[in-house]
């Protein structure tokens, strides 16, 4: 295999590869990342695979000589990263790879290419959506994932698929983050749900092109009138601008969330969502994991505190539109802060039951009385 190829181009194409590549590989091989470039193309194809996430990118090269190699992926992303700016030359052996770019030379010992697996089959499209939007509704959700890898169920994002709406939720069990958003089927009766793991999910939404469209493939079979997904097959697809990512699913069912959002409310309150955002920063300098976050409402006024006794204390106040009785609730200053940054309105809703039961933040509905696009359910913590 030899060609030429744009240093950039190339670069960026190895290292969005290489974050696929496992952390610990259980087998040597699953550390390299496959280099092919097919006889009479132009197009280099790179790849990387470790059984539960696959990644493939292209990049245009002028190619000389066709063949594929299989090479360390991790030492390769480092060289491309700090080759000059120059053309990058490539040419490659049974044994070994020669980089070469303006006065910079590399040789790479190759791994058994026989040995890589065979990376999966991209489903068929199933539908598309902004990637802008995309990406901002996993960031809305994925904070609330789990990272306690014994309830593998807790630590996904489940997709869920009905016609033209996309809903994305995830949970600990003691926050609910859920957002709504529409996207482009490509079967009207869809319904459906994959749950996806969230660290998978963010790395994939972190490297979207702005401004373009991502396109989610399912492997999809028509049932009882409707288009559900093929059992078995327990993967999902992600296709934008040319480079594809697809994972395994979590093999369980994810909650039946929906009954723990209350359906009224004691109390409500309209706060500026960055003033209050910057003021739970503040206060919550005091705070460590285990202090909460005091928050008493008035009726134009929320007190925020943290901190007592002998320890370090902070206290602020923000004017508030309130309605209701008065209320202090405690909650964890971090889980707070997830809720209110997955708020995208200037004004954020607050809703009360009880200073004992879950609180609801959500965005400002786009119609008057119609369900916000963001919801985040989160348990308070109970206070002397």
């Amino acid at each position: 295999m030899r060609f030429r190829v744009d240093r950039d181009a190339f670069a960026e194409a190895v290292a969005w590869t290489a974050r696929a590549l496992p952390a610990r590989p259980s087998m040597p091989v699953l550390a390299g990342m496959r280099l092919e470039l097919p006889s009479g193309s132009s197009a280099l194809r790179l790849s990387s695979f470790d059984y539960e996430v696959s990644a493939r990118a292209e990049v245009d090269v002028d190619a000389e000589e066709g063949g594929a190699v299989l090479v360390s992926g991790r030492l390769l992303a480092e060289i491309a990263r700090n080759l000059p700016a120059q053309p990058v030359n490539m040419e490659c052996d049974a044994t070994r790879v020669l980089v070469t770019c303006g006065s910079a030379r590399f040789t790479l010992l190759t791994l058994p290419l026989e040995d890589y697996p065979t990376l999966p089959e991209m489903p068929r499209t199933t539908g598309s959506l902004a990637a802008d939007a995309f990406a901002t509704a996993a960031r809305q959700v994925v904070p609330a994932a789990s990272r306690d890898d014994t309830l593998p169920m807790l630590t996904g994002v489940n997709l869920a698929f009905s016609g033209d709406s996309l809903i994305l939720a995830a949970t600990d069990r003691y926050r609910i983050a859920v957002r709504e958003l529409w996207w482009r089927s490509e079967h009207p009766d869809l319904a459906t749900s994959a749950l996806v793991p969230a660290r998978t999910l963010n790395d994939i939404v972190r490297s979207l092109v702005p401004g373009s469209n991502v396109d989610i493939a399912l492997s999809t079979v028509a049932a009882g009138g409707g288009v559900t997904l093929a059992p078995g097959e327990g993967m999902i697809g992600f296709e934008n601008s040319g480079r594809r990512t697809t994972t395994r699913l979590i093999d369980s069912d994810f909650v039946k969330y929906e009954s723990r959002f209350p359906s009224d409310f004691s109390a409500r309150a309209e706060v500026a969502t960055a003033p209050l955002t910057e003021a739970v920063k503040r206060v919550a300098l005091v705070a460590d994991r285990s202090t909460p976050l005091r928050l008493s409402f008035t009726a134009d006024e929320v007190v925020l505190e943290a901190g007592s006794g002998d320890d370090a204390q902070a206290v602020e106040a923000l004017g508030v539109k309130y309605h209701g009785d008065p209320m202090r609730v405690a909650f964890s200053p971090e889980y707070f802060l997830d809720g209110l940054g997955g708020v995208q309105s200037e004004t954020a809703h607050l809703h009360f039951t009880m200073p004992t039961k879950p609180a609801v933040i959500s965005d400002v509905p786009a119609d008057e009385g119609g369900r916000p696009e963001f919801r985040y359910l989160v348990m308070p913590l109970r206070v002397s």
